[in-house]
C-alpha cells in the first residue's frame, strides 16, 4: 500500500523534470537563433557577407573564405562586438594570394671622363663584384655602385645582355647604357664619323641573340680644311667630286641646285666646321646654276676662293656672260678666278708637233706597290720625292725610276708632291701630272676619298689649275665592310694552327720560342675579330692521369690567352677552357695520333639556345650515321 502511494509523486517529479529540460532546450534554441541572426546581420552591414555563422550553445563558429587577411580580421572584430569574443571559434579561411610578379631587372650605366655609375636592380644571383672589377679593368675608371638586388629568378638572356653592355661601354668614353634582359640601349659620343661607323658595325655584329639593340651615337662635326666643294659638268653628266656645307640649310640649298642641274639620286654632302662665310650655301648654289647654264666645265670652291674652268669649246661671249652672272650672284667675301681651258695641240696652235710633253706618272698596285716614272727637275728633287713616296707607301714598296729634266715648268715639284698625297687615298690607281693638267683615277675603300682629294688639290695647286678626279668607292675595299664573319675568324685562326702548332715545354704550360711566333700571327687576326665570342680550347693526349691532363690543358689554354693579351689585343671576347683528353681527334694508340691530340683549338662560343640546337643536330647526325651503318 505504501509503494502505491509513492508512484503519483515520482511521476509528477519526472514530468516536471522533463518539462524543465524541454523548456531549457527551447530557450537555448531561441538564444542560438537570435545570436545567429544578430551576428549575420552585423556582418552583412559591415561588408562581410561571405562570413557564415553557426551557433552551438554558447559557442559561435565563424566560417567562410575571406578575400584577404584584413577582411578576416575585420569579420572577427565585428563578431566580437556582438557576442563575447571568448565564445567565438575562428574557422575562416583566406583566399590564397597571387604570387608576387618578379620586377623587371634593369641597370643604367653612366660613363664620363671621371667616373662610371651603376644604378638599378639586378638579380641576387649576379656577381656584382665581378661586374665592378670588369668595368675597372676595361675603362681604368672608378666605379660608383648604386645597384640593388632582387631575390627573383634571373631572366635567361640577362647575363648575355649585361656582358654585351659592358663590352660596349669599353668602346665609348662618354655614354649612357640602359640594360634589360631583352634590350640594350646605348647613346654616346665618339670622336669622328669614321669611329662612329666602326663602333656601330662592331656593336651590331656582337649583339647577342634574344636581345635587341637601340643605338644613338653622335660625332662632333669635323673641321674641314680647306672648306671645299667641286662640281663638274662633262661628257659623263653633272656630278660632285666634293661637297661640304656648314649647316643643314646650306646643304639643302646646294643639293637642290645640283638636282636642278641634272644630278640624279642622293647627293652626299658633309656638314662640318670651317666655312669661310655664313653665305656658303648661297655661293655654291649660285655657281652650280651658272655652270649648268654654260654646259661644260669645272667649278671649285676652296674656302673663299672660287675657280671656274670651262671648256675651250664654249664661245667667249657665253663665257664672259656666265662669269658676269656669277660675279653678281656671289655674296660678299668670295673671290672668283675664271678661265677657258687651253685647246689641245692637235686642235690648232703654235706648239711644235714634234715637241714631247713632259709628264710624271705614279701608279699604286692592289698589293701596295708604288712605281714612280716620268720627269723631275733635279737630283735633289728626285731624292726628296723618293723619300716622300716611301713615307706614304713604305720603304720596300716604292720603286723610283724618274728621269731628270732641267726644263720643267715652275711649280712642277709641288704638283708632283700633291699628286702623291692624292694617290695615298687610294687602294690602287694612277696619278698623272703634265704642265697643264693633273689627273687621278683608281679605286678606294674610303667613302670620302674623292672629297678629300678635291680639297687637297684645290689647296695645293694654283688657282685655275685643271685637274680631274675619277675615283670609285668599292665597299669590298672598305676596312669596315671587310671585317671577317665569326665563322671566318675561327677558320683563319685554326688554319694558322693547322700549318704550325703552338708548342709548349714538355709537361708544362710555358710556350716555347716557336710557339710565340704563332701567337703573333693569331694576334694579328684577332685584331679584326674583337667582337666575336670565341673559346680557346686546350687538349691533351691520353697519357697520364685524367685529372692531371685536364689541369695541364687548362693551364695551356690560359697561357695562350695571356700571351695574346700581352700583344695589346682586347680579349674580353675570349675564354680559355681545358678539356684534357676528353675530345681526341686521332687515335691515342699511335705517336702520330697523340701528337695530333695535343693541340690548341679555337671555337665559336654560342648562346645557350644555339649551343643546344647545335648539339641536338650533331646527335641527330650521329644517329643517322649509326642507322645507315646498321642497314
Amino acid at each position: 500500500m505504501r509503494l502505491a502511494s509513492y508512484l503519483p509523486v515520482s511521476f509528477a517529479i519526472a514530468m516536471a523534470a522533463g518539462l524543465s529540460v524541454l523548456a531549457a532546450t527551447v530557450a537555448v534554441d531561441k538564444l542560438e537563433l537570435r545570436a545567429r541572426a544578430d551576428l549575420s546581420k552585423a556582418l552583412r552591414v559591415e561588408g562581410y557577407p561571405w562570413a557564415e555563422v553557426r551557433v552551438d550553445g554558447l559557442q559561435v563558429i565563424l566560417s567562410g573564405t575571406a578575400p584577404d587577411e584584413a577582411a578576416r580580421f575585420g569579420a572577427m572584430a565585428t563578431a566580437g562586438g556582438v557576442v563575447d569574443a571568448t565564445r567565438i571559434l575562428n574557422r575562416m579561411e583566406v583566399t590564397p594570394g597571387l604570387e608576387i610578379e618578379a620586377p623587371e631587372f634593369s641597370v643604367e650605366i653612366l660613363r664620363n671622363a671621371d667616373e662610371i655609375s651603376l644604378i638599378g636592380l639586378i638579380p641576387a644571383t649576379s656577381d656584382r663584384e665581378k661586374v665592378i672589377r670588369r668595368l675597372e679593368a676595361l675603362t681604368q675608371t672608378p666605379v660608383s655602385d648604386l645597384l640593388e638586388e632582387g631575390a627573383y629568378p634571373e631572366p635567361r638572356t640577362w647575363q648575355a645582355a649585361m656582358d654585351f653592355a659592358l663590352d660596349a661601354l669599353g668602346k665609348l668614353t662618354r655614354s649612357k647604357v640602359s640594360v634589360t634582359a631583352d634590350r640594350v640601349s646605348i647613346s654616346g659620343n665618339v670622336e669622328s664619323d669614321q669611329r662612329k661607323r666602326r663602333v656601330e658595325t662592331e656593336l651590331a655584329r656582337a649583339v647577342p641573340p634574344g636581345v635587341s639593340l637601340e643605338l644613338d651615337l653622335s660625332a662632333p662635326r669635323p673641321v674641314i680644311a680647306p672648306f671645299t666643294a667641286r662640281f663638274l659638268v662633262d661628257a659623263g653628266g653633272p656630278r660632285f667630286d666634293a661637297c661640304a656645307a656648314d649647316t643643314t640649310e646650306a646643304r639643302d640649298l646646294i643639293v637642290a641646285a645640283a638636282h636642278e642641274a641634272g644630278v640624279k639620286g642622293a647627293i652626299p654632302c658633309q656638314i662640318g666646321l670651317g666655312a669661310p662665310s655664313l653665305a656658303w650655301g648661297e655661293a655654291v648654289a649660285a655657281g652650280i646654276r651658272v655652270l649648268s647654264g654654260i654646259g661644260a666645265g669645272t667649278l671649285t670652291y676652296s674656302d673663299a676662293d672660287i675657280s671656274l674652268v670651262v671648256s675651250h669649246t664654249i664661245p667667249v661671249a657665253a663665257f664672259d656672260r656666265a662669269v658676269g652672272e656669277l660675279e653678281r650672284a656671289l655674296p660678299e667675301g668670295f673671290s672668283l678666278t675664271a678661265v677657258r681651258s687651253t685647246p689641245p695641240a692637235d686642235a690648232g696652235g703654235d706648239e711644235d708637233p714634234g715637241e714631247e710633253t713632259p709628264e710624271f706618272v705614279a701608279t699604286l698596285s692592289p698589293d701596295g706597290k708604288a712605281q714612280l716614272r716620268g720627269r723631275l727637275p733635279s737630283e735633289r728633287v728626285r731624292t726628296v720625292i723618293d723619300s716622300y713616296a716611301k713615307a706614304h707607301f713604305g720603304l720596300e714598296n716604292t720603286d723610283q725610276a724618274a728621269r731628270l729634266d732641267a726644263n720643267l715648268p715652275d711649280g712642277w715639284s709641288l704638283r708632283v708632291m700633291a699628286a702623291l698625297d692624292a694617290l695615298s687615298y687610294l687602294n690602287n690607281g694612277t696619278v698623272r701630272v703634265d704642265p697643264d693638267h693633273l689627273e687621278i683615277s683608281g679605286k678606294t675603300g674610303r667613302e670620302d676619298a674623292a672629297a678629300a682629294i678635291a680639297g687637297l688639290l684645290s689647296e695645293r695647286l694654283a688657282e685655275g689649275a685643271e685637274y680631274n678626279i675619277d675615283v670609285v668607292y668599292e665597299e669590298a675595299l672598305d676596312p669596315l665592310s671587310g671585317l671577317p664573319s665569326p665563322e671566318e675568324c675561327v677558320k683563319k685562326l685554326n688554319t694558322v694552327l693547322a700549318v704550325q702548332k703552338i708548342t709548349f715545354e714538355p709537361g708544362s704550360a710555358e710556350i716555347d720560342a716557336g710557339g710565340l711566333e704563332i701567337i703573333d700571327k693569331l694576334a694579328g687576326i684577332l685584331k679584326d675579330c674583337q667582337t666575336v665570342q670565341m673559346e680557346i680550347g686546350g687538349h691533351t693526349d691520353s697519357q697520364g692521369r685524367e685529372v692531371m691532363n685536364e689541369r695541364l690543358s687548362q693551364e695551356r689554354a690560359d697561357a695562350v690567352l695571356n700571351a695574346i693579351m700581352a700583344r695589346r689585343v682586347l680579349t674580353s671576347n675570349l675564354t680559355a677552357k681545358g678539356y684534357g683528353e676528353a675530345n681526341p681527334i686521332a687515335d691515342n694508340g699511335t705517336e702520330d695520333g697523340r701528337e695530333a691530340n695535343r693541340r690548341i683549338e679555337f671555337t665559336l662560343r654560342l648562346p645557350p639556345d644555339d649551343a643546344e640546337k647545335a648539339e641536338a643536330a650533331e646527335d641527330a647526325e650521329a644517329t643517322e650515321e649509326d642507322d645507315s651503318e646498321q642497314n
